[in-house]
């Protein structure tokens, strides 16, 4: 019997493999428009807050073309470089199949999230609702999103979690009241989301987990 009647989860780092493509479209980005070089720990220091944050902290004055310089160059190569992790269809699949309702919170925009669900229709099919930055005026590390997504599904908290691998994931969990689980193959390392009230690190485990088996 699954652990929870819903089951939320972050996208990038969590549900899908994006390290690959955030890294090339942030270097592009300030290599392009501030002609830096920049290592991948500051690169990705702010992944999984919104994209106008991230870019302002690279340069607060020159944020709206990092911006564009890096939207324009994450569409073009999104399907070529977007995955799925090993074992997350299965696993939704597994979610669907023994009733649970599950849903994508989100920080990208509307329509890089909908690039993502299309190159990704394993995934797709096997999330009922979909929170993306547009949807709230507050972002995680605050509870809005989950909250929306609870809302939308009509679930308690009390009967959810939210799957994320950010310690903003953990946050805006937390303030929402569900369960916090972190998960260690995405962009931050176990430290930094040492708060979760669930830390896991590996797929087959997350799916035990979910499903009541572990």
């Amino acid at each position: 019997m699954p652990r929870f009647g819903t089951v939320l989860f972050d996208l990038d780092g969590t549900v899908v493999d994006t390290r690959e493509l955030i890294r090339q479209s942030h270097r592009h980005a300030v290599t392009t428009v501030l002609g830096r070089d920049m290592p991948d720990d500051e690169l990705l220091a702010n992944v999984g807050r919104p994209l106008t944050e991230q870019m302002a902290a690279f340069d607060a004055d020159r944020a709206q073309e990092l911006l564009e310089a890096q939207r324009t160059w994450n569409h073009a190569h999104t399907a070529e470089l977007i995955r799925p992790y090993p074992g997350v269809g299965e696993m939704l699949a597994a979610l669907k199949g023994a009733g649970c309702r599950t849903g994508v919170v989100t920080s990208k925009s509307g329509p890089t999230v909908q690039l993502a669900v299309d190159a990704l229709p394993e995934v797709a099919a096997r999330i009922d609702v979909l929170v993306a930055m547009e949807d709230t005026s507050v972002h995680k590390p605050g509870p809005e999103p989950v909250l929306l997504a609870l809302d939308r599904l009509g679930a308690d908290a009390a009967d959810a979690c939210y799957v994320g691998d950010a310690p903003f994931d953990v946050a805006a969990g937390r303030a929402a009241g569900v369960t916090t689980v972190g998960v260690t193959w995405g962009f931050f390392p176990a430290g930094a989301i040492a708060d979760a009230d669930v830390v896991i690190t590996d797929v087959p485990a997350l799916q035990a987990y979910l499903m009541g088996a572990a």
